[in-house]
């Protein structure tokens, strides 16, 4: 079955929302995406409903869906099964129209050059050349790559780019770089004791417990404000403790912890095992850990 380009362009992009949204997709959306006209989009997609590449839902929600044929027909795989989404940003937002299906090296020797073809599930009108690109991680190795992309072939959806940088996330669990045994305080400390505390084991927080149950966590931000407040030295340190405390299991990756530090804005993370704190893990950690994050 003998696809024009910009059927292709609009079955993939199609295709992509699809997977991305589990409903049907007006036409509109995909005129947006690949910067087409809503009148274009909507008497091909009269074409390839024709020749049985998708299906029409009909309502206010109504839209789009792709078909089976559809995937054969862009040599996809339809099966579903070990299907992960390789994210790509541009200039820093995740495009949402596009994914990352394969990605080849063409020079790997050359001291200062690394090029990469990136293939699309999706449209590279999406991309133009001198966007900087993030790709990833990948499922299996958990590799980052970032670059700048020097030209495009929308005829195979594909993106050339000099990568950057090339990244292998950590894939160890937190257990192996959080701080343990942990330190911590109790609810008769005071302010003094907290600022005593740190000085003597060079930290900017602890958590405290109350009977081995984590009850808040008390940082050097929160000593700053309380002093700012005019309260004394003596203040109990329950009185200034913050008790949401994030938490995680030892057996969390520290990839995904990465995501929640930047989602909660938090400085360090409290690790628990059968729910006991068992460690804690902060921003320094991860840093020397791996500094290009």
């Amino acid at each position: 079955m003998e696809l024009s380009l910009i059927q292709k362009d609009i079955l993939i992009t199609l295709i992509t929302l699809y997977h991305r949204q589990s409903h049907s997709i007006k036409g509109e959306d995909i005129a947006n995406l690949i910067q087409r006209n809503p009148g274009t989009v909507r008497n091909q997609m009269q074409a390839l409903k024709a020749m049985g590449l998708v299906d029409g839902v009909p309502g206010p929600k109504g839209g789009y869906i792709p078909t089976g044929l559809a995937y054969k027909a862009l040599n996809l795989n339809v099966s579903g099964e070990g299907d992960y989404d390789v994210t790509i940003s541009r200039n820093g937002s995740v495009v949402n129209g596009a994914n990352v299906q394969e990605i080849a090296f063409t020079t790997l020797c050359h001291p200062d050059i690394c090029h990469a073809v990136i293939k699309l599930v999706g449209s590279a009108k999406l991309f133009e050349v001198g966007d900087q690109v993030t790709i990833g991680p990948t499922p299996v190795n958990k590799l980052l790559i970032r670059g700048e992309v020097f030209g495009k072939d929308e005829s195979t959806q594909s993106l050339l780019i000099a990568t950057s940088e090339i990244i292998s996330l950590p894939k160890k669990p937190i257990r192996n770089y959080m701080s343990s045994p942990l330190k911590t305080l109790t609810p008769v400390n005071t302010l003094h004791d907290a600022l005593v505390f740190f000085n003597r084991y060079h930290i900017h927080g602890a958590p405290i417990l109350k009977n081995g149950k984590l009850a808040g966590i008390i940082t050097m931000s929160d000593i700053a404000k309380s002093i700012e407040k005019n309260l004394p030295l003596t203040t109990k340190v329950t009185e200034v403790m913050t008790t949401d405390v994030v938490e995680a299991p030892s057996d969390t990756r520290l990839l995904d912890v990465i995501g929640r530090f930047k989602e909660r804005e938090i400085g360090r993370l409290i690790v628990v095992e059968n729910g006991t704190p068992v460690g804690i893990i902060t921003q320094s950690d991860i840093i020397r850990v791996f500094p290009a994050l």
